[in-house]
């Protein structure tokens, strides 16, 4: 049966035609992530690489959700991250802007345009700040020595070859931006940054496998612990993703010619993560972000509070984990406000004429589902920031399996399952519309 899903699926022209757009347009991602930032000392970095600095931890935890593009130096370094910072600000100011937060519940498709425009322009002065600030922390590690083949700097000669670099690294957030708009566009519907994150997290698993079976101490039994965790994770993931409660809705009558139907009872599904993993991709951004304020002051000291701000930040001690799991949950019931409040199930309900039983339609009726997402969402929240601070309490048992374990295991292995069933169910949606079996979908 599953040889028919995918022969019908190959079969559908359209259908066929968005998963080859998609995955060339990967494909040139991936080409494009292995371009370096002109200008850049290939010793150093090397350099970097095998230090045992906190600022180096830092990029170790932000390299892994970059695909390695951090650790190349490339042009992609940022990936589509500070697009993200720029969403999570302007998805922050709806509430505290009235006239934004009106013109969205009033005209829903243009808010959305609106808000989409003033993300793209907050992308680029957040891409510059976030490029001037891993300059800064890998000048940091080097205490004096500068990435550049050239010192960095706003002044004299260093002036062209700094601009040259943070240019090429806007440039290249700007590119990988756009491709997975293009993803979206002409390939796989709303999927497009996801599936830029997720080509990333999914290059760096073989070298992560290459890394753990060339330990010929640890590395079978490390492997094996790694599949048996690998394995009651994802089924957990699924389980909890799966979750979902039904709300009954009562959908009224309707007259066919002299008689009148009976109401028709129907339930309306509430997500148990509604957020999906985007809770996780929020919280990542988050973090980075006071490294990355802090490396401007530093300036090459390895001590004092900024230093202790970049070293708290950078995944080291018992603070970042605790942080980021409060962080997990808290973006969980913070985006999934947000979305259940630009659905307003209340007043799709109350046009269809749908009531849910004793309870009064429009207003009271979006109160109540939002009563009932909020309770649904803690376990799925505070599953997520579980499963986000796992690779942390491996570590604590078990110090060997943290580096090994982390990209799999933990927001990496989340965003994983998380873009692979939402792709899935996309595709699935897609085939449903072009009119094949369900059963044959399913398999």
């Amino acid at each position: 049966m599953k040889r028919s899903a995918w022969r019908y699926l190959w079969m559908s022209e359209d259908i066929r035609k968005k998963l080859i757009i998609t995955i060339l347009l990967l494909i040139i991602y991936r080409l494009a992530a292995n371009i370096p930032v002109p200008g850049i000392d290939r010793e150093v970095i090397r350099l970097i690489s095998e230090s045992n600095t906190a600022g180096a931890s830092l990029l170790n935890l932000i390299d892994m959700l970059s695909g390695g593009t951090i650790s190349k130096f490339s042009i992609l370094a940022m990936g589509v991250y500070p697009y993200i910072t720029a969403q999570i600000i302007i998805q922050l100011l709806v509430p505290i802007i009235p006239a934004l937060d009106r013109r969205l519940k009033d005209n829903p498709r243009e808010g959305r345009v609106l808000m989409e425009k003033w993300t793209t322009m907050l992308t680029i002065p957040m891409a510059f700040l976030s490029a001037i600030g891993q300059v800064n922390i890998f000048n940091t590690m080097l205490q004096g020595r500068t990435v550049l083949t050239s010192p960095f700097g706003f002044t004299g000669e260093s002036l062209i070859p700094t601009l040259t670099l943070l240019t090429s690294m806007v440039a290249g957030t700007m590119f990988g931006i756009w491709l997975g708009q293009m993803i979206s566009e002409f390939g796989i519907p709303k999927q497009g940054l996801s599936l830029i994150i997720f080509a990333g997290i999914i290059s760096q698993i073989p070298f992560k496998l290459a890394g753990l079976l060339a330990d010929k101490v640890n590395g079978w039994w490390m492997f094996l612990m790694m599949i048996a965790i690998l394995g009651l994770t994802i089924f957990a993931i699924v389980y909890v993703q799966q979750g979902r409660r039904n709300v009954p809705v009562l959908f009224p009558g309707r007259r066919v010619g002299n008689r009148m139907s009976m109401p028709v009872r129907s339930n309306l599904p509430l997500l148990v993560n509604m957020a999906g993993m985007i809770p996780l991709i929020f919280a990542q951004t988050f973090l980075s972000f006071p490294a990355l304020i802090a490396s401007y002051f530093v300036a090459g000291r390895t001590e004092g509070f900024f230093y202790s701000v970049m070293t708290l930040f950078g995944g080291q001690g018992w603070f970042y984990p605790i942080l980021y799991f409060v962080l997990v949950v808290a973006f969980s019931f913070f985006y999934t406000d947000v979305l259940f409040t630009q659905q307003n199930y209340g007043e799709t309900l109350k046009k269809q004429g749908a009531q849910i039983p004793g309870v009064i339609r429009g207003g009271p009726t979006q109160k109540y589902l939002s009563k009932v997402q909020r309770r649904i969402t803690f376990p799925g929240a505070f599953f997520l920031g579980f499963v986000a601070v796992l690779p942390y309490i491996l570590g604590a048992i078990l110090p060997v399996a943290q580096s090994t374990l982390f990209v799999i295991s933990a927001a990496g292995l989340l965003i994983v399952v998380g873009v692979v069933r939402d792709t899935f169910t996309i595709i699935e949606t897609e085939l449903k519309v072009h009119g094949y079996d369900e059963s044959i979908i399913k398999g």
